[in-house]
């Protein structure tokens, strides 16, 4: 009788530890999901921002098109890579739009009646509060997603993830060039 006792608390005490592994895996797969949505309220934010800024500088420079036209084109692949939750596509496509923004913000900088005009220093002031903001919410994915992944490759964690098919997340990288400073004067001569 004492031995079935045990042996009802031994299995009664495995249970709860592995619903307690399967609750902390869901918290975890969820917090990523989340630092993913939060990345999304930013670059839709920004998504609806940019043609503001970009319709603030065409009535300056109609001749800087191409200019006018790369920085939309990336906006465009942003929104399609996050809304399809193609991390690495949205890594490439968020580079391109960092390097179309710097383009755009020097290309400005010949115009210095763009530069005094008050719409335009808002907006480019948003625009810079946004990539801020986007940055640090890149850096609470991967945190996220690391997380994630350890806990899924952890032992006895594994067990449980395996079982019920939880899978490991992908970071949010950037190449060197991607992340690397704006070269404006090189801009200035593009």
């Amino acid at each position: 009788m004492f031995a079935n006792l045990l042996l009802l608390a031994l299995l009664a005490a495995v249970a709860l530890y592995s619903v307690g592994i399967y609750n902390g895996l869901v918290r975890s797969r969820e917090g990523v999901r989340a630092a993913w949505s939060n990345i999304g309220v930013v670059l839709k934010q920004r998504h609806e921002e940019l043609p503001k800024l970009v319709e603030a500088c065409r009535q300056y420079m109609l001749h800087e098109a191409t200019t006018l036209e790369r920085v939309m084109q990336a906006r465009s692949a942003v929104a399609s890579a996050q809304g399809s939750g193609n991390v690495p596509a949205l890594g490439a496509a968020e580079g391109q739009l960092r390097i179309g923004l710097g383009q755009l913000f020097a290309v400005a900088e010949a115009y210095p009646s763009l530069k005094a005009d008050v719409s335009f220093a808002q907006l480019a002031a948003r625009i810079s509060a946004l990539e801020d903001q986007i940055a640090d919410r890149r850096e609470l994915y991967n945190d996220s997603v690391n997380l994630n992944n350890i806990r899924i490759d952890s032992v006895p964690d594994v067990l449980i993830a395996r079982a019920c098919g939880f899978q490991r997340a992908e970071m949010l990288e950037f190449t060197a060039s991607e992340t690397a400073d704006v070269d404006v004067r090189q801009l200035f001569r593009s």
